[in-house]
């Protein structure tokens, strides 16, 4: 059986203005309480699925390179003694710009990483402290030029367009430079103002400057045309790549596929049942050390509501929903089962046919909300 592993790192150097991921500055104190705490958790989860072969891992955050490069090598060294990995493990670790030398990309190279993501969100460097981001443009070029020194390929940036004063011309040089710099992955997210996030105070105060409607439709144009012309796939609605540099850890969660999360905050899905560890930071630790397992929410889903969550994490792929795998893990025809549906959404060029497999269209990837709330179940 075959499980990726996602561990979370929940700090970060400055937290950004937009973010409401389970992440803290300030907070340095307790790394090293921290990694003892994700280290036993490590070493119990691993005990516990001893069966099972991991084939993927991702170490998000927060900034996971924020922490000392002793902290981090001992992530790894419980890893490899819990776990059994796959000798072709896809091992991703997320980075910032400003927060990696030449020295730490050695290491996680030594320690067995083979995939960077940098978040770098923009190269247009007065964009950049809007966002309340802390490094520069240009340390987001020597991030991949040191990375590539340090013998890695496979390299991620996470781009975002949607930005407070952003036009689409900066979209354009931002995408311009990331395709020059030949990073075999791209990740391109419209900002969301997230409740609860400084963005969320300033636009309730009419003071964030955010594109209309239209202009970030316009650039979300730009990001698909100017993407495919520059040779890259989308194999997601948010995500495209050069052939074979699809993220396999990622690819997990579209398929519905068992993953296990590691940390505070972070989630699991395993047969059927959906956990959560404690968002808390001190409350995870304390567990930890009292022997608990720190889970702070737990869900047994029912059969529909695994129906559901597949359809809509199958049809943000580009290769969309396969029929047969459906059949094999339900036990109905999907085609049945949804046939008013699928018609209306074909007939208004949302989705489309492709033998065993449905699929969104261009359009589709436009307006997936659109698609996935007619699979609701009092829709459908």
């Amino acid at each position: 059986m075959k499980l990726g592993l996602y561990i979370h790192i929940p700090f970060c150097r400055q937290k950004c203005l937009y973010c409401d991921f389970p992440s803290h500055d300030n907070l340095a104190h307790l790394y090293q309480d921290y990694i003892d705490a994700l280290c036993r958790e490590i070493a119990e989860q691993g005990r516990r699925f001893a069966g099972w072969v991991v084939d993927t891992v991702y170490i998000g955050g927060g900034t996971p390179t924020v922490l000392p490069s002793e902290l981090l090598g001992r992530v790894f060294a419980s890893l490899a003694a819990a776990f059994s990995l796959e000798p072709a493990v896809e091992i991703t670790v997320e980075a910032n710009p400003g927060t990696i030398d030449l020295p730490l990309l050695k290491a996680l190279r030594a320690w067995g990483v083979n995939r960077l993501s940098f978040g770098v969100q923009t190269f247009v460097p007065h964009l950049l402290p809007l966002l309340g981001r802390v490094h520069t443009a240009e340390q987001g070029i020597e991030a991949v030029e040191l990375a590539r020194a340090a013998g890695f390929d496979n390299i991620n940036l996470d781009l975002m367009y949607g930005l407070p004063e952003q036009r689409q011309a900066d979209v354009a040089d931002s995408l311009s430079r990331a395709t020059e710099l030949g990073v075999p992955h791209l990740s391109v997210y419209g900002l969301k103002v997230e409740e609860g996030t400084p963005f969320a105070v300033s636009h309730a105060a009419g003071k964030l400057a955010l594109p209309d409607e239209t202009e970030e439709e316009a650039m979300y144009d730009l990001v698909t045309a100017f993407l495919r012309q520059a040779g890259y796939r989308r194999y997601e609605i948010s995500n495209y790549c050069l052939s074979g540099y699809e993220c396999r850890h990622n690819l997990k969660y579209w398929h519905y596929q068992p993953f296990l999360g590691l940390g505070a905050a972070a989630y699991s899905f395993v047969d059927g049942v959906r956990w959560a560890n404690t968002p808390q930071v001190t409350e995870y630790i304390q567990a930890q050390r009292q022997g608990a397992l720190a889970v702070h929410d737990r869900e047994v889903l029912d059969r529909q509501t695994q129906i559901t969550e597949f359809i809509f994490l199958a049809l943000r792929t580009a290769a969309g929903l396969d029929s047969g795998i459906f059949q094999e893990r339900f036990g109905i025809s999907f085609w049945d089962a949804y046939r008013a549906t699928i018609d209306t959404l074909s007939q208004r060029g949302l989705v489309e046919r492709c033998g065993n497999r449905l699929r969104l269209t261009d359009l589709g990837m436009k307006f997936g909300n659109i698609v996935f709330a007619s699979f609701l179940p009092d829709k459908a």
